[in-house]
C-alpha cells in the first residue's frame, strides 16, 4: 500500500472543500454555536474539524472505505495482519483483546503487574485470572515482567487457560522476552496478548526493544498518545495469525466502544502512521541520541542516577524512558515530582517512593531536554524538599496475594465497608491502585494482608496517589460481606 496516503486526513480536506452543511451531530455545527470564550481557548479549527465519520467524512454506508483503508495502512506499517483504531484509549483496546480470547468462567494467564484496565476487563468478563508474577528486585523494590519460564509453568499448572496477557514495556520501560514467551504459547497452542501501551514507537526502529508483532504475539495493544504523536485516548490494537478471529475481536470492540468516535483522534492516528512510515527511523535516531545525552547528563548530577540495563535486572529496557532514582538525595519521588512542577513548571510522569520518570519522544529537542536536565540540577541542590516519606514497601512475595473469588463475583457481590484496621484477612471487593503506574495493589477477590495494608496506608500518607478507592482516605475498605 502507499504509505504516503492518509485517508482520514484526505477525507477531512475533501469535507472542508465541499463546504458541507450537516444537520447531524455534533450540535456545535463546526463551531458556529460555540461560546466565543471557548473558541478563544480551544480555537475554531478544532471545532471545524470535529465531524462525524459516517455522514461526514464518509457516506452513510461508508462506501468510501475511509476508516478501513486507514486501518489497513496502519497494519501494513507495523507488520500486522489487521489493525483496529480505538478512540477510547488502550483501556478499551485491552478489554476487547481479553474478551476475544476468554469468556465467563474461562481462564487466562495474566501478569499480576497488569494495568487496572486489565483487572476491569476481568471484572466485566467473568474471566478467571491465573496470576503469573514477575521477577521482584528486592534492591530496587521493582517488579519486572514475567519470564518465559513463569508462563511455561502457568500453562503446565492450568492447561485449560486460553492464553496469556503480559504488559511490556512497563511504565518503567522494562520489557519482557516477548519472542521466548511467544514460543511458549506456540508450543501450547495458546494466544499471546501483549499490552504494549507504552510501545507504539517500537515498530519503527531496530535499536528499540522488540515489537510484539515482530516477536510473534497474536494481539498487541498500543497507546499512540503515550510515545507517539496521537491525541489523548488514541489507541490501536493489532492482530496477526489465525488464533483469534478478527470478526470476534471487532464484535468485542463494538460491545465496549463508542458509537460516536472522534474524527480528530482518527485523523491524528492516520497522520502519525504516515509520518512514522516515511520518517520514523530518522526521527527516532534523533530521539535516541537525545535520550542518551539526557541520561549521561543526569548521571553526572550528584545524588541522581538513571536506570539502565547495567543497573537493573530487566530483560530489555526502552532507552526513551528516563527513570531517575532520587533516593540518594534523601527525598521520595512523590515530593520530588511536586517540587519540579511547583518550582520549575516541569511535569514528570511516574513517581514512586524513590523514583521519578520522563519520556523522550520524537517531539522533544535540545531545548526541552535542556529544561529537563536544568530542572533536575535544581532539584539536586534544593534545600526546601521534605525528607523521604517512610513507606513500608513490601518484601519479595508480599504482593502475591491469594485469589479466593472471581474478581467479578467479589466486585458485584454483597459488600461491606470496614475500618482498614479490620480488613486484613478479608476479601477485597474493590481495586486499590497506586497511580501511576496503575497496577492495583488489591484486586477484587484477593485476600487482604497486613503488609499490603501497611504499604498502601503509609504510601498514601507519604504522597502516593490512589484514585480509585471508594474511601480516598483509606480509613475504610470495601470487602466481601461475610455470612
Amino acid at each position: 500500500m502507499d504509505q504516503s496516503r492518509a485517508p482520514v486526513l484526505e477525507a477531512l480536506v475533501d469535507y472542508r472543500q465541499r463546504r458541507d452543511v450537516s444537520f447531524t451531530p455534533p450540535g456545535h455545527r463546526q463551531g458556529r454555536g460555540v461560546d466565543p470564550r471557548v473558541l478563544a481557548v480551544l480555537g475554531e479549527d478544532l471545532f471545524r474539524d470535529d465531524v462525524m465519520v459516517i455522514n461526514g467524512l464518509d457516506d452513510r454506508l461508508s462506501t468510501g472505505g475511509v476508516l478501513e483503508e486507514a486501518q489497513q495502512l496502519m497494519a501494513e506499517a507495523v507488520h500486522a495482519d489487521k489493525a483496529f483504531f480505538s478512540t477510547c484509549g488502550s483501556s478499551l483496546s485491552v478489554k476487547s483483546a481479553m474478551l476475544s480470547v476468554a469468556g465467563p468462567g474461562e481462564k487466562l494467564l495474566v501478569a499480576r503487574n497488569a494495568h487496572k484496565s486489565v483487572i476491569a476487563g476481568l471484572i466485566l468478563s467473568g474471566v478467571k485470572p491465573v496470576w503469573i508474577h514477575g521477577v521482584w528486585d528486592g534492591e530496587l523494590h521493582l517488579s519486572y515482567p514475567p519470564t518465559p519460564d513463569a508462563v511455561e509453568e502457568g500453562f503446565k499448572a492450568e492447561p485449560d487457560a486460553k492464553g496469556v496477557l503480559v504488559a511490556s514495556p512497563t511504565d518503567y520501560g522494562t520489557c519482557a522476552d516477548l519472542a521466548a514467551i511467544a514460543e511458549v504459547c506456540r508450543r501450547h497452542g495458546r494466544v499471546f496478548i501483549v499490552d504494549e501501551a507504552w510501545g507504539a514507537h517500537l515498530p519503527f526502529h531496530d535499536g528499540l526493544p522488540a515489537w510484539g508483532m515482530d516477536a510473534g504475539a497474536d494481539l498487541v495493544v498500543t497507546s499512540v498518545h503515550k510515545m507517539g504523536n496521537g491525541l489523548e485516548q488514541s489507541s490501536v490494537f493489532h492482530l496477526q495469525g489465525d488464533r483469534v478471529d478478527p470478526n470476534v475481536l471487532k464484535a468485542r470492540e463494538d460491545l465496549l466502544g463508542t458509537t460516536s468516535p472522534s474524527t480528530l483522534i482518527y485523523a491524528a492516528l492516520d497522520g502519525w502512521r504516515r509520518q512514522m512510515a516515511e520518517n520514523g527511523a530518522s526521527l527516532l535516531d534523533r530521539a535516541l541520541e537525545l535520550a542518551q545525552s539526557v541520561r549521561s547528563s543526569i548521571n553526572g548530577i550528584s545524588g541522581l542516577w538513571v536506570m539502565d540495563k547495567d543497573n537493573c535486572r530487566a530483560f530489555d529496557l526502552d532507552p526513551l524512558k528516563i527513570v531517575i532514582d532520587v533516593s540518594e538525595l534523601g527525598v521520595d519521588g512523590y515530593h520530588a515530582n511536586d517540587w519540579l512542577r511547583d518550582k520549575c513548571n516541569v511535569n514528570m510522569a511516574l513517581s514512586d517512593h524513590r523514583r521519578i520518570s520522563a519520556s523522550i519522544t520524537v517531539g522533544d529537542d535540545e531545548e526541552t531536554a535542556g529544561v529537563l536536565v536544568d530542572s533536575l540540577r535544581a532539584l539536586a541542590s534544593a534545600g526546601d524538599l521534605p525528607p523521604a516519606a517512610r513507606i513500608d514497601v513490601p518484601e519479595p512475595g508480599e504482593l502475591e496475594l491469594e485469589t479466593v473469588m472471581l474478581p467479578r463475583d467479589a466486585f458485584f457481590g454483597r459488600i461491606e465497608q470496614v475500618p482498614v484496621e479490620e480488613a486484613a484477612g478479608r476479601l477485597a471487593a474493590e481495586m486499590v491502585t497506586p497511580y501511576p503506574p496503575g497496577a492495583p495493589a488489591l484486586t477484587p477477590g484477593e485476600r487482604i494482608t497486613r503488609p499490603v495494608l501497611r504499604y498502601l496506608t503509609t504510601g498514601l500518607a507519604g504522597g502516593m496517589d490512589i484514585p480509585d478507592a471508594a474511601d480516598p482516605s483509606l480509613k475504610t475498605l470495601r470487602v466481601v460481606a461475610e455470612d
